[in-house]
């Protein structure tokens, strides 16, 4: 199946001169959906994996499928404010500021090998505070995985200690 022509593009969005990735259409047809999930799972199969932890938001679509097909538990990294108990906080850059991303403190205990999952990798930023977060508490990154990567804007190049796996590029 080419999941490429299950993600609908949407020029001009949200600004002129960017071509929105739109996996909701991806999403909403159950055969592509179950063919995105079993191929991250046979990817990462040998990989040791104890948890699966997905990035707000769209990571907990394709993170907790996955989880559920790799018999794992499931956590999430959020935004501030979005986790009830005690958290852990990382603070990265963005383009124009700053952004943060949080992590439940007893989410897995120190050891645990983890697989990040998350729709776009794009510059890397928001996945180098995830990994971050991980390290915090003690976990090993085992792996990434991306539905979509935006190879022209160079994020696997600050990932290049892990084992990325995305199952559609776009170059430009």
């Amino acid at each position: 199946m080419n999941l490429r022509e299950k993600i609908r593009e949407i020029p001009d969005f949200p600004k002129p001169g960017i071509s929105f990735k739109d996996i909701t259409t991806l999403l909403k047809d159950g055969d592509a959906l179950r063919e995105t999930v079993k191929r991250m799972a046979k990817h990462f199969a040998d990989h040791k994996i104890d948890m699966i932890v997905g990035v707000e938001s769209r990571g907990f679509i394709l993170g907790a499928p996955l989880a559920y097909e790799m018999g794992l538990g499931f956590t999430l990294i959020r935004k501030p404010k979005k986790l009830p108990g005690e958290v852990l906080k990382v603070e990265y850059d963005l383009e124009y500021g700053t952004d943060s991303l949080e992590i439940h403190s007893d989410s897995f205990p120190p050891g645990t090998r983890v697989l990040v999952v998350d729709d776009l990798l794009a510059t890397g930023g928001t996945i180098e505070a995830a990994i971050e977060l991980i390290q915090k508490l003690g976990g090993e990154v085992a792996g990434l995985a991306f539905l979509i990567e935006l190879a022209y804007l160079g994020g696997r190049k600050r990932l290049l200690d892990y084992d990325i796996y995305s199952l559609v590029q776009y170059d430009e």
